[in-house]
């Protein structure tokens, strides 16, 4: 069976294409992935086997043989950095929330804050 990477994957159109390790591309239609598997990431090691389509070879039946490692958990923090900062989080949320039980509305650059804040440490839990 050929090996190769993936080049790129779009998900929304449910196609992409594969480069060969021992050269070209090859097209990659969503119902070749394996099953439980929405979409491919770029650089991704596969082996695939290979029909000849109408517009040129296409993939059958893609095995991901190493998935490309993530540069996120890579750069994630570790547990007693992300414990402080979510402590502080409830901080900032609680005086938020005091600030909201007596009528007021963070300043737009309080809101900013907030919501960037919320977002770095859902992105950090998250990966």
């Amino acid at each position: 069976m050929p090996t190769g990477k993936v080049k790129w994957y779009d998900p929304e159109k449910g196609f992409g294409f594969l480069s060969r390790d021992d050269g070209g591309d090859v097209f990659v239609p969503k119902g070749a992935l394996p099953a439980g598997v929405e979409a491919l990431r770029a650089g991704t090691r596969v082996e695939f086997g290979v029909a000849e389509g109408r517009r040129g070879e296409q993939a059958l039946s893609v095995r991901v043989l190493e998935p490309v490692p993530s540069v996120a958990r890579a750069k994630r923090r570790s547990p007693d950095d992300l414990a402080v900062i979510v402590e502080d989080l409830i901080k900032l949320l609680d005086h938020t929330g005091n600030d909201l039980r007596r009528g007021r509305y963070p300043s737009h650059a309080e809101g900013r804050k907030v919501a960037a804040v919320l977002r770095a440490v859902a992105d950090d839990l998250e990966h």
